[in-house]
């Protein structure tokens, strides 16, 4: 049975309709991710399931029981918000047990269940502390506490890690996933980073337009985008989208880059004779000196090397700008000057250019 289930539901505003027709169905104990660009209604969504908002269409399942119309006490769910929402002049022991002892839980339950959540969180020594001596990362951690000391069944993140610095967020892109698990909660977890997306999401919904365009596992979304409007979202730098217009031929599919004829195998038969744009994941570009089979011209613009890897800034004869990232590569070995690209086509993925959507067959 799904711990979340949502059906239909539609939300708007003077402003315009936000949320559109949205069905999602997310099991026990999964954690699912929200992501989207900034405005896509990815908090408002999360408001409608704590009952703060009211859908103006469609139903919220909670346990397999209806909730659309029920008060936000009685939905059995844990929140934390982005800005922490806590109590400036509670401690972070009496913020985290705010819930346990709104429903009646003797001291000896709240004095365990906030210790062990504040252990499992590594806040046990800023219990005494009022949030105004907690650091960002300490509140964030006190927020998430009070989501989880009460044992709910459903726990909503609205981007819990937006506030905190670079290194704990990483830090906390490791640890939460299993944190999350621990517990024993289904989680919907809302970001606008992909990298946090994809590193806790058993699987992610990605919200465009007030709509899920994809609900995939991380490495299915990032493979197999079902538009480019999704596969723009992920990946840094972002996907090369080159405008071309494939031809059929004896060996499958064939376009031209640059002046030169490059193979895209048979898969994407569907491509042939329309215009299309070509999908290139900037790793999966491979750069030198020599033309080689499939090898297309470009200029080597700019080298930025990011520690692991180098970003390359190129540009094809007809002004194409692309990118393509080398693991391994230092600043020193790559110079700016002439070069040839190739791929693997089975790595390509091919879009409508008209209408956005992948084609054909997609890794």
């Amino acid at each position: 049975m799904a711990q979340i289930e949502l059906k239909s539901l539609s939300k708007a505003f003077k402003t315009g309709k936000v949320l559109d027709g949205l069905d999602l169905s997310v099991e026990e104990g999964e954690i699912v991710c929200i992501f989207g660009p900034s405005g896509a209604g990815k908090t408002v969504l999360l408001r409608l399931i704590a009952g703060v908002e009211e859908p103006d269409a469609g139903a919220i399942f909670l346990e397999g029981r209806d909730a659309t119309d029920a008060a936000p006490e009685r939905r059995g769910i844990g929140i934390a918000f982005q800005n922490f929402a806590l109590f400036p002049h509670m401690s972070a022991f009496d913020n985290i047990a705010s819930a346990l002892t709104a429903h009646g839980a003797t001291v000896a339950t709240i004095k365990a269940k906030v210790d062990k959540v504040a252990a499992m969180l590594k806040i046990s020594h800023v219990l005494n502390h009022e949030p105004r001596a907690l650091s960002n990362g300490q509140k964030q951690r006190t927020a998430l506490a009070r989501a989880l000391a009460a044992d709910p069944k459903i726990v909503l993140l609205d981007d819990p890690l937006r506030n905190v610095d670079a290194k704990l967020r990483y830090e906390m892109r490791l640890e939460l996933p299993s944190l999350l698990r621990a517990s024993d909660a289904t989680v919907l977890y809302v970001t606008q980073d992909y990298k946090e997306a994809m590193a806790i999401g058993d699987r992610i919904a990605v919200l465009i337009d007030g709509r899920f365009e994809q609900v995939a596992t991380p490495a299915s979304i990032y493979r197999a985008p079902v538009s480019v409007g999704v596969a723009r979202l992920f990946g840094d730098p972002t996907i090369n989208l080159i405008p071309v217009n494939p031809q059929a031929g004896g060996d499958g599919l064939s376009c031209e880059i640059s002046g030169a004829k490059v193979g895209l195998g048979a898969a994407q038969v569907e491509g042939a004779g329309r215009s299309m744009l070509l999908g290139l994941r900037p790793e999966s570009l491979v750069v030198n000196d020599d033309a080689g089979l499939g090898g297309f011209p470009v200029d080597v613009v700019a080298v930025t090397p990011l520690n692991e890897k180098s970003v390359l800034l190129m540009r094809t004869r007809d002004g194409q700008e692309i990118f393509a990232s080398e693991a391994g590569v230092e600043n020193e070995e790559r110079k700016p000057g002439p070069a040839f690209a190739r791929f693997d086509p089975a790595r390509a993925l091919m879009f409508d250019e008209a209408s956005g959507a992948c084609i054909g067959s997609r890794p």
